[in-house]
């Protein structure tokens, strides 16, 4: 029985990693590598500090919208051992298969184990934050898809197939939303349906947080109103360095296009590889050539943003190690009145 079930497993992971050596080879079949060297060779010191920098602003805010959230529910978690929570997270999400998830249970754990949060309230927290990232990431998405069909760089593909495609992934997070916020419990009603594929803990530990989340965004419209208007502000950044990227690699963009090329990044990105490898590369190769520059132009872009964010992965390895040595917190954070 055993051996039936991990048969199939095995034809899925060949069938992932032959899907990535085709596209890693497609992305670099034209594409001579002292060119992409040279690229690469020509961004100065300046321009990479300067990208270094603002990616490291970019992290410290990718926790304001989750450390809001906690403070709203009275848990003031210290801002900073949230951005290392962040990092570890990271590092789960982009190593492992998958689109760009699987840290947020480590998150739940490690403000568990730190501060000993309530399980609903660190379900909940992390649960929101995860939702309202979705729902502005989609946003965006539709945007740069309706943008990118407009211009003429997907060929005869429909506008409206596209952008249809583009709206079902929005419904995802936004229509979650709605039903919390109508007092619903969806994931709880399903998984209480599912004895057999859900352990109690399990199932008590998504009630609780759907709970927590539903009383949440009943009572607290304004600060939902804020984190959203964070998450605004965080993808500003996001275009503004990918746009700085492309500019010392020598690609004078537009903002369309800028957007267009960053939507075909974040696209990728969903794909069910780690850090959406082979994909990442044939999209930034499509991209660039769609909009009229040198395929080589891509592949550098696809090398800085893999730099980038192997090395975030590494040291969120390496802080994940100390924090899952570290000792569990004796007493919870202290809960503050709510602003």
């Amino acid at each position: 029985m055993i051996l039936r079930l991990r048969k199939p497993t095995w034809r899925v992971r060949h069938l992932l990693w032959l899907g990535i050596l085709i596209l890693l080879a497609w992305g670099l079949r034209t594409i001579p590598l002292q060119a992409i060297w040279q690229a690469i060779q020509g961004l100065s010191l300046p321009a990479v500090m300067t990208l270094i920098l603002v990616n490291i602003g970019l992290f410290l805010m990718f926790s304001s919208r989750w450390w809001l959230i906690l403070r709203a529910q009275g848990y003031p978690v210290p801002y900073l051992e949230l951005v290392g929570y962040r990092l570890a997270g990271f590092s789960m999400s982009y190593f492992t298969p998958g689109p760009q998830f699987g840290g947020e249970p480590l998150q739940v754990y490690l403000t568990r184990k730190h501060h000993n949060l309530p399980e609903g309230v660190a379900v909940a927290a992390v649960t929101l934050d995860k939702l309202l990232e979705l729902l502005v990431n989609f946003t965006f998405l539709v945007t740069g898809i309706a943008i990118t069909v407009q211009n003429g760089l997907l060929g005869d593909l429909a506008f409206g197939q596209v952008l249809g495609m583009a709206l079902a992934l929005l419904a995802v997070p936004s229509g979650y939303l709605v039903a919390l916020w109508a007092g619903r419990q969806p994931f709880s009603y399903l998984s209480a349906r599912l004895p057999r594929l859900t352990a109690k803990p399990v199932l008590r530990a998504i009630n609780d947080g759907e709970v927590q989340l539903s009383r949440f965004l009943r009572q607290r419209p304004g600060m939902i109103l804020a984190a959203l208007v964070l998450s605004l502000v965080i993808w500003a950044g996001m275009i503004l360095e990918y746009w700085l990227m492309l500019h010392f690699l020598g690609l004078p963009l537009s903002l369309a296009q800028t957007v267009s090329a960053l939507t075909a990044a974040r696209l990728a990105f969903l794909a069910p590889t780690p850090g959406g490898l082979g994909a990442l590369e044939a999209s930034q190769v499509f991209a660039i050539q769609a909009l009229g520059y040198s395929p080589v132009l891509g592949i550098s872009a696809t090398l800085l943003i893999r730099a980038r964010d192997l090395a975030i992965g590494g040291l969120g390895l390496w802080w994940l190690g100390i924090l899952t040595r570290g000792p569990s917190a004796a007493v919870p954070v202290p809960v503050k009145a709510r602003d």
